[in-house]
Order: structure tokens, then sequence, then C-alpha cells
């Protein structure tokens, strides 16, 4: 069989034959994001700001992308998830050189909700694409897959930013991101996407607003959405916390790359077989245990006194979150409707990044009026919380929460997991 033929709908779809126009583009685009993440508190400390400052400037990027995610859907389904995205790389060019140039907190604030918005834009587009190509049955695969790519990009940007930072000086950083970003742009262009697979159900695109979405779905969306924005605040403040602690005990930039590289490895080597786990074994058997791990390790993340310790309980932090790959965008299409679809998963995403906005805004406003380890203990135990909550609600919106499930909805539709 070729490539062709797997990429033309008379083969079944296959994760290889969707790597280079989703996968791929997705790991150059986080390569930047992984650049970028440990340094953007510094470079606020660099700028004069306090740690708890330093903390709220980089959720700017959750604000950012909350506020961009309503109107990227709607850029999305009037232009196509393919464009939007090439749209979103270049106005993360230009929010990274309003990084990189930024002579106070207030152009920084200002250029990381530009990136914010172009990231709800790029992550909306392909979690739309991948929920629609792909067959129900290997659904948490893909978007594992696509968590996968995101975590890769991750591991190794930091290295690369602090390979950059150690030859030149900290914002050289930005720099990596704003070069991986036009590549990522430069990629969409020139690789094409798969064809949808013969009877696949389409998305009905147009003719349904995200207010009436919202209006319809308004019981799932105050339940297993605040869930998932509970999860969102979790995993935004790991990315928070760890610079935030690493700076109060005295470890250098390069070293905390070091350290987010380190961790980010964990991170990268478990997103295929947590999707695995999930489509065989349901959706509750990753989002338990990945949020009560994540939640419990950064509890005991102020216990550190060392690079060492600090990189053991970073480990321990990624194991939690890297089991957990893809679940949210997965909870996502499994509650998405065919009609109106990329408008649901906009509105889905205002909630996961409206949690990715609070996590560290949360921790930020407790350590203000405490201490920074009391703002790290406080947003780790919302992961406990997460984890009862989505026990709860994720049986009553997904078809594939357990195992039982999942083989009664695939004696409905088949084996392929289509009807």
């Amino acid at each position: 069989m070729t490539d062709l033929d797997r990429t033309t709908g008379t083969a079944p779809l296959t994760l290889r034959s969707i790597t280079p126009s989703v996968f791929l583009p997705a790991m150059i685009y986080e390569i930047g994001n992984g650049a970028t993440a440990p340094v953007i508190a510094l470079t606020a400390l660099q700028l004069g700001a306090s740690p708890s400052t330093a903390g709220f400037m980089l959720a700017l990027l959750g604000v950012g992308q909350v506020l961009g995610d309503i109107p990227a859907s709607a850029l999305a389904d009037r232009i196509g998830d393919r464009h939007a995205m090439m749209l979103a790389a270049g106005l993360a060019t230009i929010g990274l050189a309003g990084c990189f140039l930024a002579p106070d907190l207030a152009v920084l604030g200002i250029s990381l909700l530009l990136i914010g918005m172009a990231n709800a834009t790029f992550y909306l587009a392909r979690q739309s694409y991948l929920t629609e190509v792909v067959p129900t049955a290997m659904r948490a695969r893909a978007m594992s897959t696509l968590g996968g790519s995101h975590r890769i990009g991750l591991f190794i940007g930091p290295f690369v930013g602090a390979a950059a930072i150690g030859l030149t000086e900290l914002r050289s950083a930005y720099v990596v991101a704003m070069v991986t970003a036009v590549a990522a742009g430069v990629l969409l262009l020139v690789v094409p996407d798969v064809q949808l697979p013969p009877g696949q159900v389409t998305t009905a695109r147009g003719g349904v607003t995200s207010r009436e979405m919202l209006a319809g779905h308004r019981r799932l969306f105050a339940t297993l959405g605040v869930a998932i924005l509970a999860v969102g605040a979790v995993r935004a403040a790991r990315q928070t916390v760890l610079p935030l602690w690493a700076e109060h005990l005295g470890i250098s930039a390069a070293g905390t790359s070091l350290i987010f590289g380190i961790a980010s490895a964990v991170d990268m080597a478990l997103f295929y077989p947590s999707g695995k786990v999930m489509d065989r074994y349901g959706r509750l058997a990753i989002a338990l245990p990945s949020m009560t791990i994540l939640g419990a390790a950064m509890m005991t993340l102020p216990l550190t006194s060392g690079a060492l310790s600090l990189t053991i309980v970073a480990m321990v932090m990624s194991f939690g979150n890297g089991i957990g790959s893809g679940i949210m965008m997965t909870l996502g299409a499994d509650a998405a409707p065919a009609v109106g679809r990329i408008k649901f998963l906009g509105i889905w995403r205002v909630f996961s990044d409206s949690g990715n906005a609070a996590g560290p805004v949360v921790m930020s406003l407790v350590a203000s009026v405490t201490t920074l380890a009391v703002g790290i203990v406080s947003i780790g135990s919302a992961g406990l919380l997460a984890a009862t909550a989505l026990a709860i609600w994720v049986p009553r919106y997904s078809l594939f929460a357990t195992a039982r499930s999942i083989a009664a909805e695939r004696v409905r539709d088949g084996p392929d997991g289509s009807a």
C-alpha cells in the first residue's frame, strides 16, 4: 500500500499518514513555546516585576488564549483550519518580536496576550481537524499524539533556548521561537491535509452561533466544563511554579531551562501509551491518576531545597502531566456534536484556557498575601479536586469513559468506531 493510497481515502487513516500535516507542524511550533516558557517569568523579573507579578505576566498567555478562543472558532469556521493556523503563526511571530524588544512590563504583557491569541487559533484548528477525520476507535491515540507532539517540542525547546541563552543573553529564546513559528507556517503552506476517510461524519460548519451552542449545552459546560477548567489551572500553574521556585532557590536561568528540559523528557515518553490506554480502557483510566499525581507532586514542591530535589519533583509532576496527554482534547471531541462542532470546541477551549489563565493568577494572588510556598500548595490541591470532579462528570458526557462503555459503543457502531 502506498502513501498515496493512505492519504486519498482508499485505505484506513493512520497516525503516520497525518504526521506531516498535523503532528510535525505542532511539534515545530511548540519548540518555540518550550524555549520561551522558562524565560517569560524571568524576563518580567528582569524588567523589575516582583515574583507574584512575574507569575501574573506569564498568566497573560492564558488570558490571551481565552480572549482568542471564540474568535478563533469563527475564523476557522470561515476560512478553514489550515489558513487559520498559518495566520496564527504570523501573529505569534509578531508577539514574540514584541517580547524580545519589550522595554517595560506593559509591552511584554501586550505581546504575551497576542501570543496567547495566536496559540488559541493554532490549537483549536488542529483539534477540530483531528476530531473530524479520525475514527473514534483511535481518537484518544490521535489526540494524545497531538499532545505528545507538543511535549516533544517542549522537550526540545528548553535545550535550544538554554543554548541560545548561554551563547548570547536571556531574550534570545524569543528569537528561537520566532524561527519555529515561521517554520511551522511554511510547513502548513506546503504540506496538504489528508482527505476525510470514506464514511466519516463531516462537520457541519456555519449556521450555529457560539451563543446558541453555549445555551444548548449549558449543563455540560457547567459541570464537565468546570472540571476541565480546574485541570487547565493545575497544568498551567506547573509552568509557572517551576521557574519561580527555581529562582527562589537561586538556580540560574540556564539551569532552570535544563530542569524544564529534563522534566519534559518524561512528558514526551508517555503520550502514546496514554492514548492506547484511553482507547482501550476508557478516559477515566488516565484522567484520574494524571490529576492525582500532578496535584500531589506540586504540593511537595516547596519541600525541595536544591537543583537535584527540584528536578526529581519536576519529573514526578511531568509524569502526572504526561500520562494525561491529550485528555482534555479527547474529552472535548467525545462531547462535541457534528453540527457546529468547531463552535463547541471553541467554547470548550474557553473553559480549558480559562483554567490556564486562572491557575497562575490564583497562585500569584495567594503568594502575594502569604508566601510563594503557600501559593504553590494551594494550586496543587486543586488537582485533587479536579480528579474528583472528573470521576463524577466524565461518565455522564463521554461514551468512552470506561472500558465497559467503550465495548458497548463499539458493538453499536462497529469495530472501526464509525457508524
